[in-house]
């Protein structure tokens, strides 16, 4: 089945190191030697272009994907736009770009300004996951949710028209639904199934509740990916139980499939994460099974 299988890759990355062109900066994929919350990092600070994310399936054909912005720290975010929209023109893809915005700074209103200027540019994602006792998962320097500041530009993202790509732990998904509650016209994916960080029993337990307090939120969607992030050795069995927790809340026409590459290339290849989940859908309908796999990210990014 995976040989006819057509793929709207939602949610990869790309990046180029040239410091000068495009000079955009990634700071963590300069920075050798350091372990971050998904495993050591060197086989990937590297260049990742286009032509390489496009041939990594053999049993499968992406044709559509969404770049979702990977440097929390970046200077000139726009510029990693910039450059995302002239690979979109020159290649076809990515056919929608999500950005970084640091809602905690103040000026927002002006970079959503300039990113909206590109026309693949769809929304940002600005990771808040963090846990006060694991600095060594805690993706965010702070609780941005519990940020004014960041809380007011929140807003902003219904004034532009943009979605927002939400990053965090099971241990934030109350906190979170409570605050998405009162922005029902934004809409909100979750990367990563929720990050469960935590598989065993009191950990799946506390990511069921939070799960179904976002599910609640129509305006909420959900990703097949990053699996490998917290489980390097992942298959469709061990994650069997959060697949069936996920599509129970959402259905298949709220979560959609994403490599998580090349992030995830550091635990498995795109032919094995892409089995692992036709697998799991192997009981749903062919149109569920394409919703999942390319139709609603087409929808929710607006291609």
């Amino acid at each position: 089945m995976t040989e006819s299988l057509e793929i709207v890759d939602s949610h990869h990355h790309l990046w180029n190191l040239d410091p000068v062109d495009p000079g955009i900066g990634y700071k963590w994929l300069r920075t050798k030697g350091v372990r971050r919350p998904f495993g050591d990092p060197a086989p990937i600070q590297r260049d990742y272009l286009i032509d390489e994310l496009i041939a990594e399936p053999s049993a499968a054909k992406i044709v559509g994907s969404v770049h979702i912005q990977c440097e929390g720290q970046l200077e000139q975010p726009v510029e990693e736009t910039r450059w995302l929209q002239s690979v979109a023109d020159k290649t076809g893809m990515p056919n929608a770009i999500i950005g970084l915005v640091d809602l905690s700074k103040q000026g927002a209103e002006r970079l959503l300004t300039e990113h909206a200027r590109y026309a693949n540019f769809r929304g940002i994602r600005q990771i808040i996951a963090r846990l006060d006792d694991r600095p060594d998962l805690s993706f965010a320097p702070e609780h941005f949710l519990r940020n004014a500041l960041w809380r007011e530009q929140f807003a902003l993202l219904e004034q532009f028209g943009m979605s927002f790509d939400l990053q965090l732990y099971p241990d934030q998904m109350t906190e979170t639904a409570e605050f998405l509650a009162n922005h029902p016209a934004i809409p909100v994916v979750i990367d990563h199934a929720g990050s469960p960080y935590d598989q065993s029993p009191e950990g799946l337990r506390l990511w069921k509740e939070g799960l179904a307090a976002l599910a609640a939120l129509p305006q909420v969607h959900m990703k097949l990916s990053g699996f490998g992030m917290y489980d390097s050795g992942w298959t469709a069995k061990s994650i069997r139980p959060i697949y069936e927790a996920i599509i129970e809340h959402f259905g298949s026409q709220r979560t959609m499939f994403g490599s998580n590459y090349p992030v995830d290339k550091l635990m498995a290849t795109y032919d094995e994460i892409v089995g692992h989940i036709v697998a799991l859908t192997a009981d749903l309908s062919a149109a569920d099974r394409q919703a999942i796999f390319a139709d609603t990210a087409r929808w929710f990014y607006r291609f």
